[in-house]
């Protein structure tokens, strides 16, 4: 394994992390109206960008996984946790005006208000610490199934999965498209 703390690891996570806060201020969604207007329906940029994102990301760790050049790691399903944990984000989310990435990379454009909520975020994640024994005791209990994938559940393989997430995605971008043009 090598070292992550190695100069070379360091630069060369500082050069993705601004590619990709510089992708994310060309795709707008360092822009808090844009997240807010997601949220009233008027504006699917984020959504667009997620998607594109998923697909994106899961088809390369997909073509990286097959011939074993990554090791796949399955996390387990809690589905209360998963629950509950979408939505403190997603109510975070409508308060904040940005997602976590997005909010970091807005504090790189001289966002103010953007700093204040990451500070907000840092508070969040220490009463998360905190408080994990009981949440992994009473919340990660409920609807826990283990390591499970979709395509082991399904029987439909990985690739039929993304070629179907991909579709979806390109139906969403053409209806989106028609709202945002009406």
């Amino acid at each position: 394994m090598t070292d992550v703390f190695a100069p070379g690891s360091i630069i060369l996570a500082l050069l993705i992390g601004a590619a990709f806060g510089a992708l994310l201020h060309r795709g707008r969604v360092t822009s808090c109206n844009v997240i807010e207007n997601q949220f009233r329906l008027k504006d699917y940029t984020v959504l667009k960008v997620m998607l594109t994102a998923i697909i994106v990301g899961g088809v390369g760790v997909m073509f990286l996984a097959d011939p074993n050049l990554v090791k796949y790691a399955v996390k387990d399903t809690n589905l209360l946790g998963v629950a509950l944990g979408a939505g403190i984000f997603g109510v975070g989310m409508v308060f904040y005006g940005y997602c976590p990435g997005t909010g970091l990379a807005a504090i790189a454009t001289g966002s103010v208000h953007a700093l204040v909520g990451a500070l907000g975020m840092i508070v969040g994640g220490v009463l998360f610490a905190l408080s994990f024994d009981w949440v992994k005791a009473n919340i990660l209990t409920v609807g826990a199934y283990g390591k499970i994938r979709l395509p082991d559940i399904t029987g439909i393989s990985s690739p039929v999965w993304f070629a179907g997430l991909a579709l979806v995605a390109i139906v969403f971008f053409v209806w989106a498209e028609r709202q945002q043009n009406r």
